[in-house]
């Protein structure tokens, strides 16, 4: 203690404590100033409260830090998986994508919060990731002090290579999995890039263009960059429907297992989603009404439009006509577009038709929303609905696309069948159900049998605050707004 004692009055005479670095690899301590060098051996120095008076710290170029999977909302606690965008050894940059995860809500991308290097992957393809756990492993430069000090784990005394990022500050870049894995496949970084979509969205064209500069390639432009008006004359005239022949489903010849062992697996992903769902609809007491629609008139009208949207790139289907339809019928009948309280003390009605089409896929029944229907066109809702089908089918539709539906339609029709009888998906209070189009004998205002397009249709709503007088009459106006579509004209927005 005499030495230490020493020591402290030296350093208030010199007036100045020089902070030294790497006190451990030193074999001995120097205090400078100007005129005189004080030199004390190191085993001095060794007494129990070394740590009060110095503060070491390790020369290095970096710092592995775990990026934690967060919460991404929903009360969603685990996830799985699917996909990874990155390897061990990989430079990535703040928001550059890392992964793909799947939920039983939603398939989310998950970004990187760092600029740095990947040197452990926590997961394989179809682990189950926990919030709040490690996902992955990110060497960062340890300058720029970016890691909290919960998050670091080791401080490699190794040097590597800088890496440099631009880095995108202020806004975080928008881009679907497909667009960032086509930039990913062709060492494309999404901070270099400029996107022209929505809320400055980075889009495949924008993808294509940029890379068409870089290699001074020249890309056809997009079909959707414009809209090409219908022509006129002979090449207006669509050609005549080809007669379809009756398509007899084929059963899968699958070998027959006459012994085995039974299998147990896990519920996860959406079908997880559809017992919690599911088991909430239980709770609802159900009123069923079914009728038929006559789409004669909506059929032609379809095969008069089709070559129009396919001159503007979009698919068009009946699903549209019907969703806008269901708009304009809740624009009258706003109670079924609204929500009840878990304890039915408040109903709310909702201001936007946020109407859900329920999609069979390989990963599940999954029921995505075109979002405010009441303010689009049906070539909007049919823009929306190829998007949707093609995230779909890809199992890549986000939270945004599967939350925040206020009314549903079930198109059974694809599969076959003719009534249903749908289930509500909570907090929702109305479904409906949609059969098969068929070609079905029916009496004209002549009292002459002809064919008709007809189509049944089965509504399920929640009896505690529907009445079925109202929903008959809802279903009439969707009706009648089918069979006469260019009655619609007069009620578009």
């Amino acid at each position: 203690m005499a030495a230490v004692t020493a020591l402290r009055s030296s350093c208030r005479a010199a007036g100045r404590l020089v902070c030294i670095h790497r006190v451990r690899s030193c074999s001995s301590i120097r205090f400078i100033k100007s005129k005189y060098v004080c030199v004390f051996d190191k085993s001095a120095f060794k007494f129990s409260h070394q740590q009060r008076l110095f503060r070491t710290s390790a020369v290095s170029c970096g710092q592995i830090v775990q990026f934690k999977l967060s919460d991404i909302g929903e009360g969603i606690t685990e996830v799985t998986v699917k996909e990874w965008y990155v390897k061990e050894g990989d430079s990535v940059s703040q928001f550059d994508s890392i992964c793909e995860v799947q939920s039983d809500k939603a398939s989310v991308t998950i970004t990187s919060r760092y600029d740095g290097i990947i040197r452990k992957l926590h997961y394989s393809i179809d682990d189950t990731a926990f919030v709040g756990k490690p996902l992955v492993d990110i060497e960062i430069d340890a300058s720029k002090g970016v890691a909290s000090e919960e998050d670091v784990v080791e401080t490699p005394p190794m040097s590597h290579e800088e890496h440099t990022h631009q880095e995108i500050k202020g806004h975080k870049t928008l881009a679907t999995p497909a667009v960032r894995r086509l930039a990913m496949e062709n060492n494309i970084k999404l901070s270099e890039v400029v996107g022209t979509g929505k809320d400055n969205r980075i889009l495949k064209e924008d993808i294509l263009n940029y890379l068409a500069k870089q290699t001074g390639a020249i890309l056809p432009p997009s079909p959707k960059a414009e809209i090409v008006p219908p022509q006129r004359g002979a090449e207006a005239v669509p050609a005549a429907p080809k007669d379809k022949a009756r398509k007899i489903p084929v059963p899968v010849s699958r070998p027959i297992a006459f012994a085995g062992k039974d299998k147990t697996e896990p519920v996860t992903g959406f079908q997880k989603a559809m017992v919690k769902t599911m088991s909430a609809a239980l709770k609802i007491p159900h009123f069923g009404y079914s009728d038929e629609v006559d789409l004669t008139q909506l059929v032609q009208l379809r095969e008069e439009l089709k070559p129009v949207a396919e001159m503007r790139g979009v698919k068009l289907s009946f699903m549209p006509f019907f969703i806008k339809a269901a708009s304009l019928g809740l624009l009258q009948y706003p109670i079924l577009n609204a929500s009840l309280d878990e304890n039915c003390q408040n109903v709310t009605y909702k201001a936007s038709h946020n109407i859900g089409v329920a999609m069979d896929t390989e990963q599940g029944l999954i029921v995505p929303n075109v979002k405010n229907v009441q303010v689009c066109s049906v070539f909007d809702i049919a823009v929306e609905l190829n998007r949707l089908q093609s995230l779909g089918s890809a199992g890549q539709l986000g939270t945004s696309d599967l939350t925040g539906g206020t009314f549903t339609l079930s198109n059974i029709g694809t599969i076959g069948g003719t009534y249903a009888k749908p289930v509500i998906l909570p907090p929702e209070v109305a479904i409906g159900a949609l059969g098969k189009i068929q070609v079905l004998p029916r009496f004209n205002s002549k009292g002459e049998v002809v064919k008709a397009q007809i189509m049944n249709v089965s509504w399920s709503a929640d009896h505690r605050i529907i009445d079925g007088a109202t929903m008959a009459r809802f279903s009439n106006l969707w009706k009648s707004y089918l069979e006469n579509p260019t009655s619609m004209l007069l009620d578009l927005k």
